[in-house]
């Protein structure tokens, strides 16, 4: 498993997973031994699955710079709207936002923003978008058809979407912490 983004603090974590998962293999844990650190991201997701594991590939330093460049270009009410989404976050109410405006008034912007700071914390967010021009605006962004894997060539009145509910595609939805 090859991680070419990884920071030095994130190399050490992901030491610390594997002699966990050595340990445990053998009976043990880090938890057995008081003073040794235990792993601070989930590196089982990401070793187990693909599709969770591109989701977290990214340069942690690099989106800390993103996030803190954005948050301090927002105005007030891309601030609000800001500050609402990323409470419901990390409350996990699961409330839903409808962020409407005209064109140019920094709605890509707030997205990126919000995208930014969930992946400096190394949390999945899924960035989408109606077709292929709009979703090159969002860091990270896919099409609507791509990502929730939508019959476009076939589509019709009874189509549904080719996601297997038990499959490692579906746990990265299960997984995500937010879609955009």
């Amino acid at each position: 498993m090859g991680y070419s983004n990884l920071t030095e603090d994130e190399v050490y974590d992901y030491g610390l997973f594997l002699i966990d998962k050595n340990l445990r293999e053998l009976g043990s844990s880090l938890a057995a031994f008081e003073t040794m650190p235990r792993p601070q991201r989930n590196w089982a997701l990401r070793a187990d699955n693909p599709y969770i594991a591109e989701q977290l590939n990214y340069d942690i330093e690099h989106e800390r710079r993103e996030h803190g460049r954005l948050l301090n270009l927002l105005n007030d009410d891309q601030t609000a709207a800001y500050n609402r989404i990323m409470s419901s976050i990390e409350d996990r109410s699961g409330d839903v936002f409808f962020v409407h405006g005209p064109g140019g008034t920094g709605k890509t912007f707030l997205y990126n923003a919000l995208c930014h700071k969930l992946r400096s914390e190394a949390r999945i967010i899924l960035c989408v978008a109606s077709s292929g021009i709009a979703s090159q605006l969002l860091a990270g962004g896919r099409t609507a058809h791509s990502l929730f894997k939508i019959p476009v060539e076939s589509l019709n009145a009874d189509s549904v979407c080719a996601i297997d509910k038990e499959s490692a595609y579906a746990e990265l939805f299960r997984v995500a912490e937010a879609i955009i």
